[in-house]
Formats: C-alpha cells, sequence, structure tokens
C-alpha cells in the first residue's frame, strides 16, 4: 500500500523542493558520548559489537576516541581501527585532538599500526569567552592551526579542522582560522555548536556563512554540523544544517554526551529516512541503542522516541481499537500507520497492546487471542473490570490469575 494515498503530509504542503544528495553522518557515541559524567567506560568488546551495529545502520564514519589522552584511550583506539581494517568494514575512522603535536602523533601511530587512513579532527576554541579565559590572541591561534595540519598532513592524516563553539564565534575569527587550516590541507572543517547554543535560525546562518567561506577558498572542502543539547535543539538543528547543505551531521547513540549531550543518532537517522533523505535499513536500531544503555549504564526513558519501551505501546481504548480494525483489515503497513508517524517495522518492532484503567475490550480480546487463549465473554468482562479498577497496566502475572479465576 501507498502512504501517498492515504497521509495527507503537511510536512511537504510548501517545502522547497531539495535537490537529492549524499549526506553522512559521524557517530561519535565512542568520543564524545564518554565524556558524560554519567556513563562507564565499556569493555573493548561492547565497542567493537557497537562499530559493527553502526555499520549495519548505515553509518559511514565514526569517532574512535582521543588517542593523546592516554594509555587506555590509545588502546582502545587502536583496537577498534584494526577491527575496522581486518573485517573491512565499509566506516572511516577518526580520531579526536587538539591543535597540539603530541595529540596528533598517537593518531598517526594508530592508523601506521592499524593501516588504515585515520582522520585527525583537530579542535581549538574559538569564541571570545574561551579566549578570553585561555588568554589566547588570534595571531598564535592562527599559528597553532597551521602547525597542528600541517604536522598531521605530513603524517598523511586526512584533517577535520574543528572549531569549537562556532556558534558563540565572530566570523573574523572563524574566517581568520578556517582559511589557515584549509590552506595547510584540511580538507573539512566542523562547525561546533558546543554549548548548544543555536537555534535553527542560527544554524541556517552559520551554514549558509560556512558555504560561501568554502567557495572563496577555492578548495574542495566538505562541511560537517556538531550540535549539543543543551537547549533541545540538537535534533532539529542538525536536520537544519543537513538541509542547508553541510556533508556530514555528528550524532551518539541515546543522544549521549556532556551536560545535556549530543544529537542523537537514533533520532537523526529515523528522521532522515522519513524524510527520505536516506533508505538505510534500521532494523538494528534498537539494538544499537540498548547497546550503548546497557554497556554505557544509563537507563532508557520510557518514552523515548522509537526505542524506547512504550514507543509503540499503548493501552488507551480508542487507540488499540484502531490499530486492531487495522490488523483485522489484513493490512499490516495501515496498523503500523494508524496511530504512530513512525512504522514499527522499520526499526525491528510492533505495534504493542496492554491492558490498563483507560482500556476497552478491543485490548482484553487482542491480548487473549495473540497468546493464544479464548476470549470468552465472562473472561473479558472480569480482566476489563480488574483494569478498570486498577492504578496502572495488569501485569501478564495479574492477568493470567484473573483468567484461571473464571469459572470454563
Amino acid at each position: 500500500m501507498d502512504d501517498r494515498n492515504l497521509i495527507y503530509d503537511w510536512n511537504e504542503r510548501d517545502a522547497p523542493a531539495q535537490p537529492r544528495r549524499i549526506v553522512d553522518l559521524d557517530d561519535e557515541t565512542l568520543r564524545d558520548g564518554l565524556q558524560s559524567a554519567s556513563v562507564s567506560d565499556p569493555p573493548i568488546e561492547a565497542k567493537l559489537a557497537l562499530v559493527h551495529l553502526m555499520v549495519s545502520l548505515g553509518i559511514r564514519s565514526a569517532d574512535i576516541g582521543l588517542p593523546g589522552a592516554g594509555k587506555p584511550t590509545f588502546e582502545s583506539a587502536l583496537a577498534i581501527a584494526r577491527e575496522i581494517a581486518t573485517h573491512h568494514l565499509p566506516i572511516n575512522a577518526n580520531c579526536a585532538a587538539r591543535t597540539v603535536v603530541a595529540d596528533i602523533e598517537p593518531i598517526a601511530t594508530v592508523s601506521q599500526m592499524a593501516g588504515i587512513p585515520v582522520e585527525a579532527s583537530l579542535f581549538i576554541g574559538s569564541s571570545p569567552v574561551r579566549r578570553l579565559v585561555e588568554k589566547w590572541e588570534v595571531d598564535h591561534m592562527v599559528r597553532m592551526v597551521e602547525k597542528a595540519v600541517r604536522f598531521a598532513v605530513d603524517h598523511d592524516l586526512p584533517v577535520m579542522f574543528v572549531t569549537e563553539d562556532t556558534t558563540r564565534a565572530d566570523p573574523a575569527v572563524l574566517r581568520a582560522l578556517y582559511l589557515a587550516a584549509i590552506g595547510c590541507g584540511a580538507r573539512r572543517i566542523c562547525l561546533a555548536d558546543t554549548v548548544g547554543h543555536a537555534t535553527p535560525e542560527g544554524t541556517r546562518s552559520l551554514v549558509r556563512w560556512a558555504r560561501e567561506l568554502v567557495r572563496e577558498s577555492g578548495e574542495d572542502v566538505k562541511i560537517d554540523w556538531h550540535g549539543h543539547n543543551d537547549r533541545g535543539l540538537a535534533l532539529i538543528n542538525a536536520l537544519v544544517a543537513l538541509e542547508t547543505g553541510v556533508d556530514r551531521a555528528h550524532g551518539t547513540a541515546l543522544g549521549t554526551g556532556e551536560r545535556s549531550g549530543n544529537t542523537p543518532m537514533e533520532l537523526l537517522l529515523i528522521n532522515l529516512r522519513m524524510l527520505g533523505v536516506i533508505d538505510n535499513d534500521l532494523s538494528r536500531l534498537s539494538e544499537y541503542c540498548e547497546l550503548v544503555s546497557r554497556t554505557y549504564c544509563i537507563p532508557m526513558a520510557y518514552n523515548h522516541p522509537v526505542v524506547g519501551a512504550d514507543a509503540f505501546r499503548t493501552s488507551t481504548g480508542v487507540h488499540a481499537s484502531a490499530v486492531l480494525k487495522a490488523t483485522r483489515i489484513g493490512k499490516g503497513w495501515l496498523a503500523d500507520r494508524v496511530y504512530s508517524s513512525v512504522p514499527a517495522a522499520w526499526v525491528g518492532r510492533s505495534q504493542v497492546i496492554e491492558i490498563g484503567p483507560m482500556s476497552g475490550s478491543s485490548n482484553v480480546i487482542h491480548w487473549l487471542e495473540t497468546r493464544g487463549y479464548p476470549a470468552r465473554p465472562d473472561a473479558v468482562s472480569a480482566i476489563l473490570d480488574a483494569a478498570k479498577q486498577s492504578p496502572r497496566l495488569l501485569s501478564e502475572e495479574e492477568i493470567l490469575g484473573i483468567l484461571q479465576g473464571c469459572p470454563h
């Protein structure tokens, strides 16, 4: 069944036509995601499994750490890079580094030992507040950038140059830093909303400015967007940045990251597919998020979109009745959309109907029939009566107990 015949999409009514183009995603769960104060650093086996899940979701690049931070992070980055090389995984590795040689040297070592290119993501603070705190003069910063980028390029590392706090930095300083990096060989620049300051309109303005700067440089330079969620705008900002012309957006599983976290990768993926920008197979999306939740020791909110326990779960009678009617028509496509904008089947899940105080008889009949129990009127009535008197959903044990108490 074609959804265009049944769903009128106001999202497309006045939307300007966008030329189709390839957009990339950079998964930073293994680096930025670990900067959250509430997570645990997972064992290397979990990190390797996570990289394989990224590949299954069509994610084409991953930040595998900051190897210059010490022996554990170096060994972790090297193990991940070797996993990518050994299994010929179709995912590009990158590593973060300050614009200092001491941070870049370990990236070159990882690249050489693993035998694969590793992009060096060289970052420096750019906003006036950061420059004041660090007591940096712009000329000094430009020299730091030039030295770092040249060193990375001389060691055969692709370079992405990142200005931290880009969304609060003035254009003159950004211009000086970006052009210095591009002039020394950086072929990717990153606009970083490091403290989640940007609004969608601010994002659009910055991306347009950056595209003009790249055009002015005359070089073939890609643009990235890296966003944080301090104002709850990370997802929409990433979508606006991609719409406005960035080549790659960053995200982390479950949005884990420093303070309020980063752009949630799972929501970026599902929205890009719903917008028709990508057609990635997302059937393992829940597995990807569950692995991070379990190994990073962070709970997944029950109402988290798409992957939360309640994302496709209802106990409300009206909603359940509509889903069941759609199912009885014999249209799984319809049942998956009548009360859901996101098709559960896309992410390997299905609609779940529970029994609670807001349920109707349809809920009970469905619950019994899907588990192989006859939906006898007396049993349906007894279970529904119990549900109406309960302050919460009935558990399976409670429902079976009521069923057993009904005369046969």
